[in-house]
């Protein structure tokens, strides 16, 4: 958890919880719980193991995104390279180094926190932990065996005004793009 229950006539107290359905890589539960008025209530909510998420700038202020089909969106989108935490404690900061290497064939001298995002609050237990990365020295990709990619150099510039128009609307690669963008132009 990122932040204290300040308010506790807010917290809501599990009943009862039912596993709905366990998959690879999400698993859904069915949880009853007593509201702050004492009134019962269902939440259906999905368990993830979190994931890592690295935004690779280079010297002349491009950055590395990857393109990807996305199944549930029904589209290829543009975003930062991610992926899940593989297994339980798995450090966030590997998985990242992991997946820059994976998905854009880089590995970085450089790598910094730009904070963690809980992805969709009303559903989903998921943090996702952005990061960015420099001094990078070029290879080979090799995503997984279901992962179709394209890596592409785009100007921050670029990226930052793609945000703006909603054309890169992944969260986790706007966030990563819009904090990356205060750090590299609003340095003091």
């Amino acid at each position: 958890m990122l932040i204290d229950n300040e308010d506790k006539t807010l917290v809501e107290k599990k009943i009862s919880s039912e596993p709905v359905f366990d998959g690879c890589l999400l698993h859904v539960f069915k949880d009853e719980v007593e509201l702050p008025n004492g009134h019962k209530a269902v939440r259906e909510w999905i368990k993830h193991p979190g994931a890592s998420a690295i935004i690779p700038l280079l010297p002349d202020n491009q950055i590395i995104l990857v393109r990807q089909f996305r199944y549930p969106v029904g589209q290829v989108t543009l975003e930062v390279p991610a992926g899940k935490l593989d297994k339980a404690g798995e450090d966030p900061v590997e998985c990242a180094r992991r997946e820059l290497s994976e998905e854009t064939g880089y590995t970085a001298g450089k790598i910094w926190k730009l904070t963690t995002i809980a992805t969709t609050v009303g559903f989903t237990d998921e943090y996702i932990h952005l990061y960015a990365a420099s001094d990078l020295q070029a290879g080979k990709i090799h995503p997984d065996s279901d992962e179709f990619i394209n890596a592409v150099k785009i100007p921050l510039t670029a990226a930052l005004q793609m945000v703006e128009t909603g054309k890169i609307f992944d969260a986790k690669s706007a966030v990563s793009i819009l904090l990356l963008a205060k750090q590299v132009f609003h340095k003091k």
